[in-house]
């Protein structure tokens, strides 16, 4: 048997809402607060603040590592960049965040990642996934750039064998007549899926496919006829695993509304690649606040460890 680990912010506009938190669930369905509610990792480099986490576990080293966009709008939304969301787009950070554990308890030092130039914007919402064809990370990410003079984002990747050195940043995905974000790609049957949220044409999240990780990437007719019965403009971060009994559930984050009434929607389907997905939120149950985060499968020890742990202030520095 295998539980689930959820890895993400809070929504909140206190600077300890962006921070590391985490969720554990026995079956994918249910989901409970670790540490009362509290951070797991404190970031106290770059913007000291963190948003969008990933999490996945190498196979190389089987070591667990935590990515996360490089931001604090608690602490520079307003001065830093005049409450200009445009700006934080051309001006924010050029690093991610990373940690390290082989325990899920004991966390390395903060490290910042410098992926990306001057000719990059603000670099959000990473995700990584292991890409069997090369036997290597690809770690990816949106951002503007330069070539369009900062204005529709796209999809750039790095790739990584031991998370210490990385390819120097390529385009992924451009979408022709809208600006994308949060991407999150796996791998089924040795196809490639990313899902996206596209800012326009369609306001919703769509989903990609191909036969490499690299592509050429073509849209997934069925999911689109899934996603046109919830509202346009209103979900971001989606993260997707798959459960006890084979079928994925996706996880999609609903903003739509200040306060408590915001949090992760569920759908299921029966295959990624099927692109048909249900609606499902009577089956689940989340604490208030999880925001644009990452699920992945861990064992009934490690449920049982991070459970019981009570991260101190003193691991947080």
């Amino acid at each position: 048997m295998r539980a689930y680990l959820f890895v993400h912010f809070r929504e909140k506009k206190t600077p300890d809402g962006e921070q590391v938190y985490f969720g554990l669930s026995v079956d994918g369905f249910h989901w409970e607060s670790v540490n009362d509610g509290k951070p797991v990792l404190w970031s106290h480099l770059g913007e000291k603040g963190v948003r969008d986490c990933t999490i996945i576990r190498s196979q190389n080293d089987e070591k667990y590592r935590i990515f996360a966009t490089d931001l604090s709008l608690a602490y520079n939304f307003e001065e830093k960049y005049h409450a200009h969301w445009p700006t934080v787009a051309s001006n924010g950070s050029k690093c991610l965040s990373m940690w390290e554990s082989e325990d899920l308890i004991h966390w390395s030092q903060q490290r910042l990642l410098r992926l990306g130039d001057d000719s990059f914007g603000c670099l959000w919402a990473p995700d990584v996934f292991y890409d069997p064809q090369q036997d290597d990370y690809v770690l990816h990410w949106s951002s503007s750039h330069a070539m369009n003079d900062f204005g529709n984002m796209g999809i750039w990747f790095s790739r990584t064998k031991d998370f210490r050195t990385f390819s120097n940043p390529k385009l992924l995905y451009q979408k022709e007549d809208a600006g994308i974000i949060d991407s999150a790609i796996y791998v089924e049957n040795g196809k490639y899926h990313m899902f996206l949220k596209s800012d326009h044409n369609p306001e919703r999240i769509i989903l990609l496919q191909a036969d490499s990780a690299e592509g050429p990437y073509s849209r997934n007719e069925e999911f689109d006829n899934s996603m046109l019965a919830i509202e346009a403009g209103l979900y971001e971060g989606p993260t997707a695993v798959r459960l006890h009994d084979g079928k994925w559930c996706l996880f999609l984050d609903y903003y739509g509304v200040p306060g408590a009434g915001q949090g992760y929607v569920p759908f299921l389907a029966d295959s990624l690649a099927s692109g048909i997905f249900h609606r499902s939120d009577k089956q689940f149950s989340f604490p208030y606040g999880y925001k644009h985060g990452t699920v992945i499968p861990i064992s009934m020890e490690e449920y049982h460890r991070i459970k019981k742990h009570c991260w101190s202030a003193d691991e947080w520095q």
